[in-house]
């Protein structure tokens, strides 16, 4: 999916996969590569960068919301905590965090409706790092009775392409 648009607005950005902010002026083409999970990869001067998706509106692109049904209960759903975390993609890979194998435990305190969340990437230099960690803060914030999420970095154990999902395995063309 390749789709040219023109900033509308002067947008900021994160530079794929170092995590340097950028700023694309307004008036200037992109290309936008993967719009999954409610950001954007694009391509602009022949640099790769992710556009969060709260500044959709500045290449033009409607917000995606991400929304739940209350339950009526005050416990935390972990179903809802698990959609949130698949909600978010690599922004070089077009597969979630969770069908990646990125996200290594989840525990919920009910009695606090804090969410607790060990994950690891890819490469443990990778610059995105602090920017997926914002993504799984902000959207397990949004599942209903959340009010505290904590994310634990770890690398150990290390990631290798065998805690990928064989649907993500597929994707990725990863089977022979």
């Amino acid at each position: 999916m390749q789709k040219m648009v023109v900033t509308q607005t002067e947008c900021p950005a994160r530079r794929v996969p170092s995590g340097i902010p950028a700023v694309i002026p307004e008036g200037q083409f992109i290309t936008i590569n993967q719009a999954l999970g409610g950001n954007y990869t694009v391509t602009w001067q022949g640099n790769m960068l992710r556009i969060d998706g709260l500044d959709a509106a500045a290449i033009g692109q409607e917000p995606e919301v991400l929304t739940f049904t209350q339950s009526g209960s005050s416990e935390i759903s972990e179903d809802q905590v698990w959609q949130a975390l698949d909600s978010i993609y690599d922004p070089e890979i077009p597969i979630s965090l969770v069908s990646l194998g990125l996200i290594y435990a989840v525990s919920i305190e009910q009695g606090t409706q804090k969410v607790s969340v060990k994950m690891t990437l890819t490469a443990p230099g990778c610059g995105m790092g602090p920017v997926l960690v914002s993504d799984v803060k902000y959207r397990v914030t949004k599942v209903p009775n959340v009010a505290d999420v904590d994310v634990e970095l770890v690398f150990d154990p290390p990631w290798s392409r065998d805690m990928m999902s064989e649907e993500a395995q597929l994707e990725a063309g990863l089977f022979f």
